[in-house]
């Protein structure tokens, strides 16, 4: 079995720049990975809100400077290696990964959350070509067009107000008549004269050529389908952390995020989380960026003994 003093799992911007902080931080660090170091951010065909970038840069490409900065401090990065589980046993922390076992004092969890997906033709196709699940990355691309947003709850209605004040009109497609969000929430998106609901409605199918250009909708009472044009669609349907592996170690709310303190610390010694996978507000890159760092530092201190 391979000891370290940190092992980061997970190869998102949170756990690259852990590894970035610990490895220069002259910590012998392992990165687990269950494919390759890439994340959400990864997807992004153009990301123009993360800071240093006043052009933008791709998702892909802002990863690979992540890995290959965080390469250059000495960072073991092991690719196609997926978590099974996680043992605490005294001051020990080992993470099983298939035949593989490794151990550290420290262990930092940025395995981050996956959208929920509608599984209709064309989602894929159409991934970061007009179809986004996350408003604020990518809500200025769609300045002045008409977009869709699926879904209704309140990350649904939040993101139809946040690109109201962007999109010229945006239409809310749920399928019910009624809606899961916070009250206050419905009642702005009620009230806002460039929201359109459209309800007991369905997607079937996203619809371009080199880009989105038209939904497949079908209303569900009625049986009746028709196409609605919109330059973009937002699916707000939720997301799933993925956090399955540290079920019954950890400490996670009831939407399955790990729960930690102001230094990112579990509710387990010498156990951090970072990123997405972790209960917050805003998940963004920077933020992620922000807690790998707080983690990192975080662990540690707490192998030395001062935290």
């Amino acid at each position: 079995m391979d000891d370290y003093h940190v092992i980061v799992i997970g190869g998102g911007p949170a756990g690259l720049t852990a590894g970035i902080y610990t490895s220069r931080a002259h910590l012998k660090t392992l990165l687990l990975e269950s494919m390759i170091p890439s994340g959400q951010a990864y997807m992004a065909e153009r990301i123009e809100n993360y800071p240093g970038f006043p052009d933008g840069i791709s998702g892909r490409e802002l990863i690979e400077r992540f890995t290959q900065q965080a390469s250059r401090f000495g960072l073991d990065i092991q690719q196609f290696t997926p978590v099974d589980k996680v043992e605490v046993i005294k001051d020990t922390r080992t993470v099983i990964a298939g035949d593989k076992k490794f151990s550290a004092s420290a262990l930092i969890i940025a395995t981050g959350a996956k959208w929920n997906q509608l599984g209709i033709p064309g989602e894929e196709e159409f991934s970061g070509k007009g179809i986004s699940y996350c408003a604020t990355c990518d809500g200025a691309f769609f300045k002045d067009q008409a977009v869709a947003v699926v879904g209704g709850g309140d990350t649904a209605l939040e993101d139809a107000l946040y690109l109201s004040r962007i999109a010229e009109k945006v239409y809310i497609i749920h399928r019910r008549d009624q809606l899961r969000a916070q009250k206050i929430l419905q009642r702005k998106a009620l009230e806002e004269p460039n929201i359109e609901f459209v309800w007991d409605t369905v997607v079937n199918e996203i619809k371009g050529e080199d880009a989105v250009k038209t939904l497949l909708l079908e209303n569900v009472k009625k049986a009746k389908q028709r196409e609605l044009a919109v330059g973009g669609v937002f699916i707000a349907v939720g997301q799933k952390p993925n956090s399955d592996f540290v079920r019954g170690l950890v400490e996670l709310d009831d939407k399955n995020y790990i729960i930690t303190d102001q230094n990112c610390a579990t509710t387990v010694a010498g156990i951090f989380a970072a990123g997405d996978i972790r209960q917050k507000d805003l998940r963004q890159i920077s933020t992620a960026v922000g807690d790998g760092a707080l983690a990192a530092a975080a662990a540690e201190r707490f192998i030395e003994g001062t935290l």
